[in-house]
């Protein structure tokens, strides 16, 4: 090592070691637990969780809530290694569960894909995409399941019939591409749906009502289900709070304020427009049919080249989600 590389070393340990006391002390003075959660997007799907954190329900429960942008898979990786505590695209929890990993979904939010199948002006109906391109989104991503679930719908078989284009990135990054003519079709969810059909491309379907599967809520390691179930408990309570205020009618004026600032915006007409859509997939009380949650394991088991069946009770984990279901008075 350098001189000056030793001299930088010598006064950055100090710095880093008096914030990481820092932050131990605030945490220990405030009394709350610093929990952090990956999540794939910041998608209006994720409404719920927005809410449960802006009104102060993680709060509540004690727990100071980190989230933090990150893919799926890598989310599920940190998380086993315990660099993360929870994930929260749960088709990365799924993911993992079918490949082996010791991972499960603690509470859904989102009962069917909040996406769009958004297509050039000239396409019309959904048969007219043979032979064409579609933005899905990385390799097994979430978005590419569902184009090729939405495709099958309509009796066109992924790569024979239409080509699905691996594309990570945001659903921005899909909408660009499809403003580029790089692809005849994209996989939008709110609000680039809307943008893309006050820009003149057509909805050709929503996917909620050709694929029904879960897409949004959160899991975590079987390892931090053991060695922090009061945790989990208190992150399932909240998330379940917030569920419960996005369907209070007199609460809408405060989730238009929380669409607001989560999307730095001030366009109160689109963040309403924003809210109905999340509406039509929210689920009230993460009630989510077994059958639905099979599809999801079941389309993860064909990506991964999973032969082996897999049950729901395999990759879900009910238990906290049915005691905070009966703390609030959601007994069933």
């Amino acid at each position: 090592m350098s001189r000056s590389r030793r001299i930088l070393f010598s006064l950055s340990l100090p710095v880093l070691l008096a914030c990481a006391l820092f932050q131990s002390d605030l945490h220990a003075q405030t009394g709350l637990k610093k929990v952090r959660m990956g999540i794939s997007s910041n998608n209006v799907s994720y409404l719920a969780l927005f809410v449960a954190l802006q009104r102060g329900f993680f709060r509540d429960e004690g727990i100071d809530l980190e989230l933090i942008l990150m893919s799926p898979t890598i989310t599920n990786t940190a998380v086993l290694r315990g660099e993360l505590d929870h994930n929260g695209a749960v088709t990365g929890v799924i993911g993992g569960a079918v490949r082996g990993q010791a991972t499960k979904v603690l509470i859904f939010t989102v009962a069917r894909p909040l996406q769009f199948l958004m297509s050039k002006k000239e396409i019309k109906e959904p048969r007219q995409l043979k032979g064409k391109k579609i933005a899905g989104s990385s390799p097994g991503g979430t978005s590419t399941l569902l184009a090729y679930q939405a495709l099958r719908y309509f009796g066109l078989e992924p790569g024979k019939d239409v080509e699905v284009l691996p594309m990570g990135g945001t659903n921005a990054a899909r909408l660009a591409v499809l403003d580029a003519g790089t692809v005849d079709a994209s996989l939008l969810s709110v609000p680039e749906n809307i943008i893309a059909a006050h820009k003149g491309y057509n909805e050709l379907i929503f996917l909620g009502n050709a694929v029904e599967f879960p897409q949004n809520g959160f899991g975590t390691s079987e390892k931090r289900i053991r060695e922090n179930p009061d945790e989990c408990l208190r992150m399932v309570r909240a998330t379940l709070r917030g569920l419960m205020f996005l369907w209070d009618k007199k609460n809408q004026e405060q989730v238009l304020d929380v669409i607001l600032k989560q999307y730095k915006m001030n366009d109160r007409k689109l963040a309403g427009e924003m809210f109905q859509s999340a509406l039509r997939v929210l689920t009230k009380d993460a009630s989510v049919k077994p059958e639905s949650v099979q599809v999801l394991i079941d389309l993860q088991r064909e990506n991964a080249k999973v032969t082996k069946p897999v049950t729901v009770a395999e990759v879900v984990d009910y238990s906290f989600l049915d005691k905070a279901r009966k703390e609030l008075g959601l007994g069933r």
